[in-house]
């Protein structure tokens, strides 16, 4: 499908790599990967054709569609959700008005036995069938399907994309290039802004539906769960892997083996040479072999090794004083802002030694609750923190507190203490500080080297509490491994708010579970409560909930006739099963009538949402009142929904007995 043969890339007088060949196939699943600064990113742009490499070639056929998501793109708000997906479908939309002008001409002419009309005839034709292999106009379902997947209510398609932050934003974007349905996806760092079940949807997708795929990405087991194939950008060299990441891993591991044991090899045949002609320099009689010995060295070409492998490095916290029992007990704790309830009745206790995750979609609270814990935020209830605790807080804007006067290892230098300070150049390599980095100022990092220096300054300081609020979102893999030993090792407590299961398997014991306004515990790791989870994750139907499940099984449940030939026991007789089908019609109709007036009190109450966050609307006691009338029509039909949901499904169940 891409075929790319020597390609060479130079930004400076050492090439980013060279000689770098491969080819993409139809159904391959690619996971481009390598240190920060190898040039993934830049071979990505290339491939899609942003950016022109120093040399080499890239052959892509003509009819090959790319489509490209990059880390960082430029965003539109001058559309609503819906119409900026359906930009994805602007061929359908030419396609259908040729189409219409080609149907007004065959009404309007009457010279049915022409020649042209015959030449119309066949063009509308193949036209027709060409845009009914498109899809026609069923978009419009795939278009809620793909927004669904990746967290969009129906309530949020009409909505300006500028009413979003700018991660719902690139969902958005990423939306619109999965629509496409390009021959090949190009994306970088896909799932940065993606929560866990929206991740697992877009691994279902692209496992089932996606042609040729080539991603960067840190989360591992969204990679090991997507790609059959690996690249790696290493010493200016591109090496294909024809195994997915983990089996990678291992044989990376072999080959850095390899390559130290021909290093070394090397070496003590550099310096024997060496050896020899300084010996023998000058004596006539060795000339010819001192001069051979001259040659030999200039033709050898130096055995690159791969960057160095911190990953066995490990960090241990600092001793701090034991904590009491329960470093936080939350006792009916609610936040609200104004009339937007976040969550209520929120109880739970962790207890000493505890490593515990927060999870749940973006929005749903699990940030308000860490601010509640720090006391940054007021709230309603009661929330105890223990005796002798002592915090360690990592929150999302943590970099923007670091002293920006200061060099990256002065930084860590003023909070290391013991041995530590003998290792601070090896953690900050483990953390891409390593060389010339560390004596970078503060003031010139970007928003992801201040975030990794804020971690390991966090790291070294001596605490009983963590609380992490996404610490992976800026790291790479083996950072993110020295980063969950350090924790696992931590023997005080740990609350850590991720999207990354990689990261939270095998490191946390419970999960609290955000969502609906309310907080649910679950016992054991995080792939427990994800088996155990009531999401139903699938590219035809994006995330439904237990009472999207309902409705799907009302829409596909099959009536089955009775055996001919007499029943079995406790089978109906033909007028009651008769009787019955007509009740399970009439509440089919009932259910989804609710469903739609819910859907529209709910987009109200959204509307009288917005105007109360205004000065203005806030002081308008006719607002309030209609707000609070309309949530409790919404509380009375819900409690309507459920109670017909429960019934249908009680019939469908004896119906088909």
């Amino acid at each position: 499908m891409i075929s790319v043969e020597g390609l060479r890339v130079e930004f400076g007088v050492k090439p980013l790599f060279s000689d770098a060949s491969f080819v993409i196939n139809d159904r391959d699943r690619i996971a481009l990967v390598g240190k920060n600064g190898a040039g993934k990113s830049t071979m990505l742009k290339i491939l899609c054709g942003a950016q022109r490499p120093t040399g080499g070639t890239i052959g892509i056929p003509a009819d090959t569609t790319i489509g490209y998501l990059p880390q960082v793109m430029v965003l539109q708000d001058d559309t609503t959700v819906r119409e900026e997906a359906r930009k994805a479908f602007a061929d359908n939309t030419r396609l259908k008005e040729r189409l219409d002008a080609m149907n007004r001409q065959l009404e309007e002419r009457t010279d049915y036995e022409s020649q042209e009309y015959m030449d119309l005839v066949q063009r509308y034709t193949e036209e027709h069938e060409r845009y009914m292999m498109m899809g026609a106009e069923n978009y419009e379902a795939e278009i809620e399907r793909t927004l669904g997947g990746l967290g969009f209510l129906r309530t949020d398609l009409e909505r300006p994309t500028s009413e979003f932050s700018g991660g719902w934003r690139m969902r958005i974007e990423l939306a619109k290039i999965l629509l496409q349905k390009p021959d090949v996806l190009l994306l970088d760092e896909p799932t940065n802004h993606l929560d866990i079940e929206s991740i697992q949807w877009l691994e279902q997708f692209l496992a089932q539906s996606a042609k040729a795929v080539v991603l960067v990405s840190h989360d591992r087991a969204f990679i090991n769960n997507v790609t059959n194939r690996t690249l790696e950008i290493s010493c200016g060299k591109v090496i294909d892997y024809k195994v997915k990441y983990d089996e990678y891993v291992v044989l990376r591991r072999e080959r850095r083996e390899q390559q130290l044991r021909a290093y070394e090899n090397q070496q003590k045949e550099i310096a024997d040479a060496k050896a020899f002609i300084e010996r023998f320099r000058y004596q006539a009689t060795k000339a010819v072999q001192v001069q051979q010995k001259i040659r030999q060295l200039e033709k050898i070409e130096p055995i690159e090794i791969d960057e160095v492998d911190n990953s066995a490095l490990r960090l241990k916290f600092p001793p701090c004083l034991r904590s009491g029992d329960y470093p936080v007990i939350c006792d009916e704790v609610g936040k609200s802002y104004g009339i937007h309830e976040v969550f209520s009745r929120v109880n739970l206790t962790i207890k000493r030694g505890e490593k515990v995750a927060f999870v749940g979609k973006n929005g749903e609270g699990k940030t308000t609750l860490v601010k509640c814990i720090m006391g940054e935020i007021p709230f309603d209830g009661m929330l105890k923190i223990g005796h002798n605790v002592q915090i360690g807080y990592f929150a999302q804007n943590q970099a923007q507190m670091l002293d920006e006067s200061l060099t990256v290892f002065e930084t860590i230098d003023r909070v290391a203490r013991g041995d530590v300070r003998l290792r601070i150049n090896d953690i900050l390599g483990a953390f891409m500080f390593g060389g010339e980095e560390s004596d970078k100022r503060v003031k010139v990092l970007s928003g992801g080297e201040r975030s990794r220096l804020a971690m390991i300054k966090l790291l070294l300081e001596p605490v009983n509490l963590l609380i992490l609020d996404e610490p992976t979102n800026h790291l790479d893999m083996q950072s993110k491994d020295v980063l969950k030993e350090a924790i696992k090792a931590f023997d005080g407590t740990a609350i850590i708010v991720s999207h990354d299961r990689e990261f939270l398997d095998g490191l946390v014991s419970k999960v609290y579970e955000f969502g609906g306004g309310k907080v649910r515990e679950h016992l054991g790791g995080i792939y427990d409560w994800i088996r155990k989870s009531p999401l139903q994750l699938t590219p035809e139907g994006g995330v439904r909930n237990g009472a999207d499940k309902k409705e799907a099984s009302n829409a596909t449940a099959e009536l089955k006739p009775s055996p001919a030939g007499g029943s079995s026991a406790g089978a109906q007789s033909y007028q009651e099963r008769k009787e019955t089908m007509r009740r399970i019609s009439r509440l089919q109709k009932s259910v989804k009538e609710t469903e739609a007036k819910i859907e529209n009190l709910e987009k109200r109450m959204k509307e009288l949402d917005a105007i109360l966050c205004t000065p203005e609307g806030a002081s308008d006691m006719t607002v309030v009142t209609e707000y609070t009338s309309t949530k409790k029509i919404v509380d009375q039909e819900t409690d309507r929904w459920e109670q017909l949901s429960t019934e249908l499904e009680e019939l469908q169940s004896e119906i088909a007995s």
